[in-house]
């Protein structure tokens, strides 16, 4: 009697060789967010104007998170984990009096990815202001801001 080949160990070597030489693995720390199915948590503080609230709404293809109102200064969050594909997104609405925006505040190819300019973040932290949404470091550094999406409602 020959031994017979063990179709899990086989199924779990393969996921393991896949995912030490994956791109996102490389040599970092899983604290950097760089480690396959890490957590990611989004922050959103509204930076807008002292005397406005800041209404929210963010979805994803599958999740409504619903509707917050965010006092100057407040913040809003939710966490998930980035899909297989790498394809995760979450779009938001922002509106204050005159003004509605909408912006990709979690983009998968932007935000878990080493080779975007922002690079990965596992807490995704932003300011929104009236002039754009910025992207901050916990650890400080400068901001990274960008441009409203171009399908945005401007002074409306």
């Amino acid at each position: 009697m020959g031994l017979e080949p063990n179709s899990s160990s086989g199924l779990f070597t393969s996921l393991f060789i896949f995912l030490i030489t994956s791109p996102s693995f490389g040599n970092h720390s899983s604290t950097d967010g760089l480690f396959p199915f890490a957590p990611k948590h989004v922050v959103i503080i509204n930076q807008v104007n002292p005397e406005e609230t800041l209404i929210v709404h963010c979805t994803n293809k599958k999740i409504d998170l619903g509707v917050k109102d965010l006092p100057y200064g407040a913040s809003f969050d939710f966490r998930f984990h980035v899909n297989l594909r790498k394809t995760t997104t979450y779009t938001c609405s922002f509106e204050w009096p005159r003004n509605k925006q909408t912006f990709d505040i979690f983009r998968a190819d932007r935000d878990d990815n080493i080779h975007s300019e922002p690079g990965v973040c596992r807490e995704c932290i932003w300011h929104i202001f009236y002039s754009n949404p910025c992207r901050v470091n916990r650890d400080g550094g400068y901001p990274i801001c960008f441009d409203w999406d171009a399908y945005s409602l401007e002074n409306i």
